[in-house]
């Protein structure tokens, strides 16, 4: 496990670069620890269902975004497993909106995350659960962070 911001960092910056998603979305990184991530993206018409609202999908993809982000800063390679979110207000066009996650419990094969999202008014949007698999696939060698490679 790491505690170190720096590889974190690093990682998630690996992350984004291959995720075209998260980019579409807009996201970005706040605040990140290993176990922590703070992610903030503002919504557009773009992401708009038929309804003229996000299509729910956004918001659940902010969240398991974050927790994603969080549990691979660990530095272990982690996929979700299972992923549950509860949305209690439509998002908007123009919303600016914060996603929080943190670690509620992490083992060696399975970590589970907590997510709230709000807008730019501090109104809970949603609720998100994920739970994680931990391979034991690394994001970077100890021996690239020791500058040996």
């Amino acid at each position: 496990m790491s505690n170190n911001p720096e590889q974190a960092d690093l990682i998630v910056d690996m992350m984004l670069n291959n995720d075209a998603f998260s980019r579409w979305l807009g996201i970005k990184v706040v605040d990140l620890l290993p176990g922590f991530c703070q992610l903030q993206m503002l919504v557009t018409e773009d992401m708009c269902n038929g309804f003229s609202i996000a299509h729910g999908g956004i918001a659940f993809s902010l969240a398991d975004s974050c927790c994603s982000f969080a549990v691979n800063a660990h530095g272990r390679k982690a996929v979700s497993v299972e992923t549950s979110v509860n949305q209690f207000k439509a998002l908007q066009p123009g919303d600016a909106i914060t996603c929080t996650c943190k670690e509620e419990s992490l083992g060696k094969k399975l970590g589970v995350y907590t997510a709230e999202i709000i807008n730019q008014d501090a109104v809970r949007i949603a609720l998100f659960k994920g739970t994680y698999y931990r391979s034991e696939k690394r994001w970077i060698e100890p021996e690239d962070l020791d500058g040996n490679a």
